[in-house]
């Protein structure tokens, strides 16, 4: 029976940046900077344990235009490993590494084929016969917005067709709307398996044919929570099969602890701490984003030492040295207030103009554009999805209130 085993993972961004995470401990702020690399060396090792025939790569292997020499060194050596073992690689490069830089380039041993400017056919043939056929093509310069899928075409002759793209999936992301498709044009073309990057998150579009976006295999931010990895695919003439292998040598999660089950500051520092200890992951680190809710005027010793910082510095005191740190690098709380708004409403045509004023509000790009002209702040900032805006309005209203009601 024809069949091939291949490794599919996208959006490596080796040596990102970590933007705005400085201030974390030196040794934890290092695992953190190495983590993609961390994350594509486990990759190699997966492929070789496994045996894959090759592994296809859809796209910003590296983080900028640059391409930093030591990224691409570290990719070559990876590339080096798996030549060793007979591994062949197929990479496009993305919006991120599009071909349009002019930058210093390593050579790569001869068992890796990026695709160029223009979509082509690479051919895959094993020992016993098989044919593969893979399309794809490499960004010629940063913004893709033409439709490009387009210009794939299936050629006959394979046993099996894989197609790599690096692009938008229509309608859904949020990421830039390069190369869009739908997903009525990838299932046309017939092909066996679409290898697909460009969006941070695990996606399956569709089993028959696989139609997959891995993630990227390490989260670089707080928004790119959870496991992180890429996928085995196996073709055969009796069907495919696709399972996820984790690969983040740091994982970002978060959590909410309702203080209503913590009526004092050593409840809640033990509710922490037993939270710290379950999210715990043998050999990995875990960057942790704490969120406490129900809290109200009655607990003012606890709020006292939760806005001095005293319970973040204790939950992360003991985390410094650890191999398999829980780090939580955020602690948020927000303060319970009853509010009857037709109450207020009645006392006050004030409050009338108030609520509607923050139910309409959409003028936050405004509101920020000072933070964003600012050389200094802008770097640390991201850009702000959905749930961030209606979470900075909530966070806007409540304190307004709290003033408010308090006077």
């Amino acid at each position: 029976m024809k069949q091939v085993k291949f490794i599919h993972t996208a959006d490596l961004h080796l040596d990102s940046p970590m933007v705005g995470l400085r201030h974390l401990p030196k040794a934890i702020f290092h695992r953190l900077q190495e983590s993609t690399f961390t994350a594509l060396k486990n990759i190699t090792n997966t492929a070789i344990e496994h045996e894959v025939d090759f592994v296809v790569m859809a796209g910003d292997l590296f983080d900028g235009e640059d391409r930093s020499i030591r990224a691409q060194a570290v990719l070559r050596n990876e590339m080096e490993k798996l030549a060793a073992k007979g591994i062949k690689v197929y990479a496009i490069h993305g919006n991120h590494d599009h071909l349009g830089v002019k930058s210093v380039a390593l050579n790569y041993p001869d068992n890796v084929h990026f695709f160029s400017d223009q979509v082509e056919k690479v051919d895959f043939r094993k020992a016993d016969g098989t044919l593969v056929h893979l399309y794809g093509f490499s960004y010629p310069e940063r913004h893709v917005m033409e439709r490009w899928i387009e210009r794939y075409q299936k050629i006959d002759g394979a046993d099996f067709h894989v197609g790599l793209l690096h692009g938008h999936f229509e309608g859904v992301s949020d990421h830039g709307k390069y190369a869009p498709f739908r997903l009525s044009d990838l299932i046309e073309k017939d092909y066996d398996y679409w290898a697909l990057g460009h969006i941070h998150k695990k996606e399956l579009l569709s089993q028959q044919p696989y139609v997959v976006y891995p993630g990227n295999p390490q989260g670089r931010n707080r928004k790119e929570i959870g496991e992180k990895g890429a996928y085995i695919v196996h073709l055969t003439e009796a069907g495919s099969e696709a399972s996820f292998f984790e690969t983040a040598g740091v994982i970002w999660d978060e959590t909410v602890i309702d203080a209503q089950d913590s009526l004092s500051f050593n409840a809640l520092y033990e509710n922490c701490l037993n939270i710290i200890d379950g999210r715990r992951r043998e050999g990995k680190g875990v960057l942790l984003d704490i969120r406490i809710k129900g809290l109200n005027s009655s607990h003012t010793d606890v709020i006292e030492k939760i806005t001095s910082g005293e319970l973040l510095e204790l939950l992360q005191e003991a985390e410094k040295e650890e191999e398999s740190f829980v780090w939580v690098h955020r602690l948020k709380f927000t303060e319970d207030i009853v509010v009857d708004r037709a109450q207020l409403i009645k006392q006050s045509d004030f409050y009338q103009e108030l609520f509607s004023t923050i139910e309409e509000y959409d003028d936050l790009r405004n509101s920020l554009s000072p933070l964003f002209q600012h050389s200094q702040a802008r770097r640390h900032l991201e850009l702000m999805s959905e749930r961030d805006k209606e979470e900075l309005v909530e966070d806007a209203e409540r304190i307004l209130l709290q003033l408010l009601l308090k006077n």
